[in-house]
């Protein structure tokens, strides 16, 4: 018999659900982890003997999952959560959050608010976010620092901020911050003008022509309100997803989020277009913008990732409460209970998001030549027990609390429900100061 292998990690639990092949579920095996590569997942008894680990990690009551990737956030208005709730959407962005941004928004205000949204995710199972904001440079700088893998927004919008001047302004700051960290193990970029009452025609072109020249998805809020589509009716005379489709947009490219109100037609052109869904069902009903048609969506075999949305609109960044929404709400407005099963909410919450970045090949699912961005759920709890099927149990019983180790590309973020890359207490420290300088501020 030959020498064991010598190999960076060996995690073994009880069971662990790689998401592809889908359904499947492994019972006492091993993920065997080199240079931030899942390098084999075997039977654990095999494992002890194919390998020689540098670290070995045996999580006997847990499950170990795909690390979740939330498809949509503003991750640095978690700064701003619970201002100006329950009011719809417009309203909410008119009279409240546009207003408080206009104030406060810097690149300080972006650092700080995203790092303390990556604390929330990682603490989540979260691995991988795709994000949409002002000053995304120091959003990049907070996915390094916390060792998350992020899809870096460069934000365009028709009008200025403390940030940009105009368009060609915002689109030349996102080119040269892509530019900069293009190489990056665990950086990528999405086009990310924020919706069509906001950008123009002449800018979506300008993008279009950006994206397909640089293969990079475009990533924007698209029939979200019925206000949004009234908007697009009373300026152009058509709805937003037909404008995009006159533009040129709808394509394997585009990133659509939300996607509430839709007619059979504009899910068929959705699909016909290979255009990639976000489902936000959490955001939807808290500003009332109403319930996705994720059913017909799937039906029609859309690609539907799930995301938070912002912790101002949410107000949490818990893809376990997303899986469960999304699942639970299918179910009711279908009216059949097996229209969105476990399975697939556990696969929108992690492969579908990934396929969407253009990162299926590298993270999303728990297989050989991946990287190692892996969620260990502890299923110990009594409130847990007992556990009969545990891909169900992850959707309808789990929630991120259960979270105890996250690693990406191999490295520990959470170690026993203990962050490894931030200080807790910095990160409280500086959104206490935040807290204060807003609320001075504000109208409640």
């Amino acid at each position: 018999m030959s020498d064991p292998i010598e190999i960076d990690t060996l995690i073994a639990a009880k069971w662990i659900i790689p998401v592809e092949p889908a359904e499947i579920v492994l019972h006492q095996h091993a993920i065997i982890i080199d240079q931030g590569i899942i390098k084999d997942i075997l039977p654990h008894s095999e494992a002890i003997l194919r390998y020689k680990p540098q670290q070995t990690i045996t999580l006997n009551d847990h499950v170990l999952i795909p690390g979740l990737i939330n498809l949509h956030t503003h991750a640095a208005m978690t700064l701003m959560r619970g201002l100006a709730d329950d009011l719809p959407l417009m309203e909410w962005l008119n009279k409240h959050i546009w207003p408080i941004e206009h104030q406060h928004v810097n690149a300080q205000f972006v650092l700080d608010g995203t790092q303390l949204a990556c604390a929330e995710m990682i603490k989540g199972g979260i691995t991988c976010f795709n994000d949409m904001y002002f000053f995304p440079e120091s959003c990049a700088e907070a996915a390094i620092n916390s060792g998350m893998r992020a899809a870096i927004g460069m934000i365009v919008i028709d009008f200025p901020t403390a940030y940009a001047s105009d368009a060609d302004d915002y689109l030349a700051k996102g080119l040269e911050l892509r530019d900069k960290y293009h190489q990056h193990p665990l950086l990528s970029f999405c086009f990310a003008p924020h919706a069509p009452y906001t950008v123009s025609d002449k800018t979506f072109t300008t993008i279009l022509t950006y994206a397909e020249q640089l293969n990079t998805p475009i990533h924007t809020h698209l029939h979200e309100t019925q206000d949004e589509i009234r908007i697009n009716l009373e300026t152009s005379g058509i709805r937003p997803i037909e404008r995009m489709h006159q533009l040129g947009l709808l394509s394997p490219n585009l990133i659509a989020v939300h996607m509430v109100h839709l007619t059979d037609h504009e899910i068929k052109l959705i699909h016909q277009y290979g255009c990639n869904v976000v489902h936000c069902p959490s955001s939807n009903m808290k500003l009332a913008s109403g319930f996705a048609p994720i059913t017909s969506l799937l039906k029609q075999g859309v690609n539907i990732g799930l995301g938070t949305d912002g912790a101002a609109s949410n107000n949490r960044l818990d893809m376990f409460e997303e899986m469960r929404q999304a699942a639970l709400l299918a179910k009711a407005t279908s009216g059949r209970a097996d229209s969105l099963p476990a399975h697939q909410a556990l696969r929108m919450a992690t492969l579908n998001g990934a396929n969407a970045l253009g990162l299926g090949e590298i993270t999303g699912s728990l297989s050989i030549g991946k990287a190692a961005d892996i969620a260990a759920v502890d299923f110990s709890s009594l409130n847990l027990a007992p556990c009969y099927d545990p891909i169900s149990h992850l959707v309808y019983t789990a929630s991120r609390e259960q979270v105890s180790h996250v690693w990406v590309n191999g490295r520990m973020l959470l170690q026993d429900k203990e962050l490894t890359t931030l200080n807790k207490f910095e990160l409280q420290y500086r959104t206490a100061l935040w807290q204060e300088r807003i609320a001075s501020t504000s109208k409640q």
